[in-house]
Parts: structure tokens; C-alpha cells; sequence
């Protein structure tokens, strides 16, 4: 399924970043007082009711300060032309300035869905200009103050009312997988080796995948959608025009799979770009396989596999249950290694564990390593359930969550991974107060 895409657009200072923190839920911009501190975007995910959609994060337009401004006007020009609807965001406190009308003059020519935010409405001054936004002339006005959480449900709940009734694009049993990885690592060569047609361009200029393209297939009894993705640049980049936002979509991509190939490039070995790229995948909980690709230029193939083994298992120390495949997209050699992977961690994410199995396990373990007492007490389990899958997702039962330690919940994820074939996917555990729904 497509997710809308929202941007928040505005110019420097009027709080965006707090006001993208409240609506993700996270604290993953950086917010200061300084102007401009926002250069990159950031992208995040936003659940709201039966709605989910991405939102972007941009920098401030200033168009006082060109020098500086240069590549932050084009990031948002590129957010302007890949989102579906569009937040301007206008700071209540101060009020319009000419900057602001710049901006609105940038959205009037895109004709995108806009709805202007106006923030910081829990200063007393914003009610001295709260009709003053008006003289922008355009339709949708919600005013909010970010920093209080006030009207952010309103805004949400104004926004989705809009989006298009969702709907799954393929059958349940299709299993959907994207390639994603910096560029040049052989995306589109493995994508091609896969469904054996030469339906991506193959290029060894880096970047030449633009978009993400959906490839369907059939592999013994089984349906397949592989997503090839633009490569993922470093942030600082990813602004370039010729990118053509390919970061965002590749989110989007991960977004749509149920797993994902992680492509590392056999010559070069693990660069720390890579494990951004993983933690991509991971964070939107998915089932992860390291593809090492271009092994036909590797010499000393046995020693080599044992080395680069070693060196996954350090760098990817937070997917450590990623199974590994060593192949050479461009010979095909041990191309038939991979779709049995993909449709085992496929499985393994969609496992379902008995409730009383389960317990079991968790009571077993708990009893082996009882957890340490803190200040006279010491965590009880009293039950767990599976609550989903993909990933699979645990509830336990406790006396005090703020007992358990993190080394504790990773001690538990692991008797969890011994007793059951979680290879390849993420799991959760979730702690309640008993009570707690």
C-alpha cells in the first residue's frame, strides 16, 4: 500500500521540528533557537487512527540569506514536488513577514494541497495577529502550539480527513521484497538475476535507478513483488536534484516489503553508510538479509567468507540475527541461494507462538537468571501472549516494568531466538503493569 507523503514548509524558527516531534512522536529533529538548524530533512512515520502517512521535516526557506539558503531551498522544492499535501507552518508569535508570503508564492505555483499551521498559539501575542494570516489567501487554517501539544489532534484529524481509502496492491500470499543499499552496489543487476529479464537498467554510473520499480514473479509455487529502490546516499548529498529524492522513496519501499535484501559490496566491505541503511529496515520493524554481492571478485573465497562473516557479525551488531548470502549477481553464482532465504525470514516474521509454549520458555528462563533486586524489589513475570507478527511482537506481564533492565529484555529476546526459528526477523517484547491493556 502508498502511504500519502506530508512536508512541513515554512521559514526558519517557526517550529517545525517541534511541531514534526509531536506529530511522530519522536524526538528525532533537532529542535534549538537557532534559525536554520534544521538543514537536512527528516523523515519519520505518523500513526493516527486508521491512518498512517510520512512526514518530512525540512529546513527553513530564508530568502534573506542566499548563500546560505541555497541548498535548503532545494530541498524544499524537492519536498514540495514528492509530497501529496503540504503543512505550511507560520509562526503565530511573530506574525507574517515577507519571507512567509515567499514561501506561500513557492506553494501557489506547485497547486498542492495546502493547509496553513499556524504555531506558538499559546503565546499572548499570537492573538494580535491571529486574523493577519488571512492576507496569505489561502484556504485551510488550523492553529496549533507545538511546544504545549495543543490542536495537533485537530490538525491531524483535518488532515487525514482527505486521504484516499488504502488498499492493498497484491494478494495476501505474495511475499513483497525490496533491494535496497548505497549506490552502485549491483541493485538492479541482483533484480535482474532474480526474475532473469533484463527489466531494470544496469548502469555502473551510480544513481541511474531514479524511482522504485515493482517487478512480479513466480519462484516454485510462490508469488514475489521485488521493489528495486534508488541507492541511498549520504544525507549530506541527498539534496542533489539528479537524486531525485531517491532516500525517501527508498523509505517507501522498505515501508511496502515484507523484507528486505541489504546489499553490501564485496570490494569495498562494510561502510558506515551501510548500517544506516540497515537501521532503516530495522526500525520499520522488517525481516532483514545481508546480501554480499559481487563475490566474483573475491580470490581466497573460503578464507574470505570466514573473515567477512566475522566482520558483519561487529558492524551489525543490532541485526546480529540477519542471515548472510554471498553471491555474484553479475555470473549468477550462488544466485539460487537467495530466494530460500528470502521466503524462510519471510516465515520466521509471520511465526506464531502458542500461548502456553510460550510461557513456558519465558518462565523457564526467568527461573535459570532470576533478574537482579533494585532498592528491595525484584521483577516478577506473571504472563505473556504474542499480540502480531511481522514483526513478531510479545507482550509479558509484570509486576513493575520499571524493573526490567535493558540487559534483562535482551537476555529474554535471546532464550526467545533459542527456543523458536527467529532468523532473520526482528521480535518485540513489550512489558505491561499487570493490568495494563
Amino acid at each position: 500500500m502508498r502511504k500519502p507523503v506530508v512536508a512541513l514548509l515554512g521559514r526558519p524558527n517557526v517550529g517545525k521540528s517541534t511541531l514534526f516531534n509531536r506529530m511522530v512522536g519522536k524526538k528525532i529533529s533537532i529542535i534549538e533557537d537557532t534559525p536554520g538548524v534544521t538543514r537536512d530533512r527528516i523523515y519519520g512515520t505518523v500513526q493516527f487512527q486508521d491512518y498512517s502517512f510520512h512526514l518530512i521535516d525540512t529546513g527553513g526557506i530564508d530568502l534573506s540569506d542566499a548563500h546560505f539558503n541555497d541548498s535548503i531551498k532545494m530541498q524544499a522544492e524537492l519536498a514540495i514536488d514528492e509530497a501529496d499535501y503540504i503543512l505550511f507552518v507560520v509562526d503565530g508569535k511573530e506574525g507574517l513577514t515577507t519571507n512567509d508570503f515567499a514561501v506561500r508564492d513557492m506553494l501557489l505555483k506547485a497547486k498542492k494541497k495546502v493547509i496553513v499551521v499556524v504555531n506558538k498559539m499559546d503565546s499572548k501575542l499570537a492573538k494580535d495577529h491571529i486574523y493577519d494570516f488571512y492576507e496569505l489567501g489561502l484556504d485551510d487554517y488550523m492553529f496549533v502550539s507545538g511546544e504545549q501539544n495543543e490542536g495537533i489532534y485537530d490538525l491531524l484529524e483535518e488532515l487525514t480527513k482527505e486521504f484516499p481509502k488504502i488498499e492493498e496492491e497484491y494478494d495476501d500470499g505474495t511475499i513483497k521484497f525490496c533491494v535496497i543499499g548505497r549506490p552502485n552496489v549491483g541493485k538492479s543487476s541482483l533484480v535482474n538475476a532474480l526474475v532473469g529479464e533484463e527489466r531494470v537498467i544496469v548502469s555502473d554510473v551510480a544513481g541511474t535507478t531514479r524511482d522504485a520499480i515493482d517487478t512480479t514473479f513466480r519462484y516454485h509455487d510462490h508469488d514475489y513483488v521485488v521493489i528495486d529502490t534508488a541507492g541511498m546516499r549520504k544525507k549530506g548529498k541527498v539534496y542533489e536534484s539528479v537524486e531525485k529524492y531517491s532516500l525517501l522513496r527508498s523509505l517507501k519501499a522498505i515501508d511496502r516489503s515484507d523484507v528486505c535484501l541489504i546489499v553490501l559490496n564485496a570490494e569495498e566491505g562494510v561502510i558506515e553508510h551501510d548500517k544506516h541503511i540497515a537501521g532503516y529496515a530495522l526500525d520499520a520493524g522488517k525481516a532483514v538479509i545481508l546480501v554480499v554481492n559481487k563475490w566474483d571478485t573475491v580470490e581466497e573465497k573460503d578464507t574470505e567468507m570466514k573473515k567477512m562473516k566475522e566482520l558483519l557479525k561487529y558492524e551489525f551488531q543490532f541485526i546480529t540475527y540477519a542471515p548472510v548470502v554471498f553471491l555474484s549477481a553479475k555470473t549468477k553464482k550462488r544466485i539460487h541461494t537467495l530466494m530460500p532465504e528470502i521466503l524462510k525470514v519471510y516465515e520466521n516474521s509471520r511465526r506464531e507462538v502458542k500461548t502456553s509454549v510460550l510461557n513456558d520458555v519465558i518462565r523457564d528462563a526467568y527461573e535459570l537468571n532470576l533478574p537482579p533486586s533494585y532498592k528491595g524489589k525484584r521483577l516478577k513475570i506473571y504472563f505473556s501472549n504474542q499480540v502480531s507478527t511481522q514483526p513478531p511482537t510479545f507482550n509479558i506481564q509484570v509486576n513493575s516494568k520499571g524493573l526490567v533492565h535493558f540487559s534483562y529484555e535482551r537476555y529474554l529476546e535471546n532464550k526467545l531466538r533459542e527456543a523458536f526459528d527467529f532468523e532473520g526477523t526482528p521480535i518485540v517484547i513489550q512489558f505491561k503493569n499487570k493490568g495494563e491493556q
